[in-house]
Parts: structure tokens; C-alpha cells; sequence
């Protein structure tokens, strides 16, 4: 423990916390304070000028990171027969129907992202209680519904990420590892970015975007200039 705690205040002693940085700046030093025995994961919050207990005001949306998300994404699919084999061979972990909806009943979940075919909606629809808070409900606007399995297998397997703002206004979620270079965790981030920016309720007024920050699981967070990241 006295050695994760030296780590970290050297760590914190690396940041201004008053400062907001430039990207580039930004991203170099969570990645120099990502020291830990494991491949940190890259997070970034985004804290929105919106009042998330309006309808109105929601913000949530789906992006296709350029570099992917640097970890193994457990795909499963709803769907029967052909599709079904179309699953499988697109290199879903996890297909079937019936047998699946009970397992998300029963509330095991051995995957991160669940695609369905248009005709089976109806059986998930009774699922959307345990599904939805998990951010797990397909839907047509992800292209998590669709009769195109095989492309919609790919997008999850290789960097399609959903965000989606919480009761606090804020977007929060992983965007890389600290593997990753300092380029890719930047195309990343932007990428992500210009997404909440795309997302933007007609109903926002003000600023949008307050403050965004980025940190490793194990590290500090760092503050970005929001005005010059979203120039």
C-alpha cells in the first residue's frame, strides 16, 4: 500500500490541477502516469451543460473509435437460422434465442455488446427492465438492430462504443488502454468528442461542453482546455 501511495503522489505531483491542458499535453502525461503492473485503461469524462432530467436534453449516441477500444469485445447476437449462422460466422462469442433470453433473465452476462434482428425485438422488448440500465437494449439508432449481422458483429468487435449521459450530466466511459500511443489515444478522444458534439439536443442552451477530463484506471485525472479541444 506505501508504494501505491508514493506512486500516486508523484503521480499528482506531475499535474496542475488549477491547469487546463492542451491535448497533445494532455494525453502525454496520463500515459507517462499510467505505471501500473497492467495495461490501464484510457477514461474520459465529459461533463455537459445540459439538464439531464429533461427529455429533452438527453445525450447519448454511438462512435466508431479509429483505433478501437485496446481490449477483447464479447459480442452477443439475438437472432435465429440463417442469421444465426451469419452471426457465427462474423465471430459473434455468443448466438441464440430463446436460450439467450433466459440467461439475460436470469441476469448472467458474459458479453458487452447485444445485437438482435428486427423479427426477434419483441422477446427482448420484455427485457428492456434489465437490459437498459446496463446500456445493453439494441437499438435501430446504433445499428445494434438490423438485419446486417455481419456488419454490425464487426463495428462492435472493432471499436464501436455507445456514450451516454448520467443523472450528474456527465459522459463518462474507457477510450483506449495506455498501451496505446499518444496519437491513437488522441484520434480517439476526438472521435469521441465530435460525437457528444453531433449529439447536442436542440433543447441545450449555453455552454455545452463544461469540462472534460482524461485519466488512466490507476492515475490522476488531467483537465482539458474545452474551448481550444473543441475548436
Amino acid at each position: 500500500m506505501s508504494t501505491m501511495t508514493k506512486r500516486l503522489r508523484q503521480a499528482n505531483e506531475r499535474i496542475d490541477r488549477e491547469k487546463l491542458y492542451g491535448l497533445d499535453e494532455a494525453v502525454g502525461l496520463v500515459k507517462a502516469n499510467a505505471t501500473a503492473k497492467f495495461d490501464e485503461t484510457i477514461e474520459l469524462a465529459i461533463n455537459l451543460g445540459v439538464d439531464s432530467r429533461q427529455a429533452d436534453q438527453n445525450v447519448r449516441g454511438v462512435v466508431l473509435l479509429p483505433h478501437g477500444i485496446g481490449k477483447y469485445v464479447r459480442v452477443a447476437v439475438f437472432a435465429r437460422d440463417a442469421k444465426a449462422e451469419e452471426a457465427k460466422a462474423a465471430g459473434a462469442d455468443i448466438v441464440g434465442a430463446e436460450a439467450l433470453a433466459e440467461q439475460i433473465q436470469a441476469k448472467k452476462f458474459n458479453f458487452d455488446r447485444l445485437i438482435a434482428t428486427p423479427n426477434l425485438m419483441p422477446m427482448l422488448g420484455r427485457l428492456g427492465k434489465i437490459l437498459g440500465p446496463r446500456s445493453l437494449m439494441p437499438n435501430p439508432k446504433y445499428g445494434t438492430v438490423t438485419n446486417d449481422i455481419t456488419q454490425a458483429v464487426k463495428d462492435a468487435k472493432h471499436g464501436q462504443v455507445l456514450f451516454k449521459l448520467d443523472k450528474s450530466g456527465i459522459i463518462h466511459g474507457g477510450i483506449a488502454v495506455a498501451s496505446f500511443t499518444e496519437a491513437a489515444i488522441s484520434d480517439n478522444l476526438k472521435a469521441v468528442v465530435t460525437g457528444v458534439i453531433k449529439a447536442k439536443p436542440s433543447a441545450a442552451k449555453g455552454t455545452y461542453i463544461k469540462r472534460v477530463a482524461i485519466s488512466s484506471t490507476m492515475g490522476p485525472g488531467v483537465k482539458l482546455d474545452p474551448v481550444e479541444l473543441t475548436a
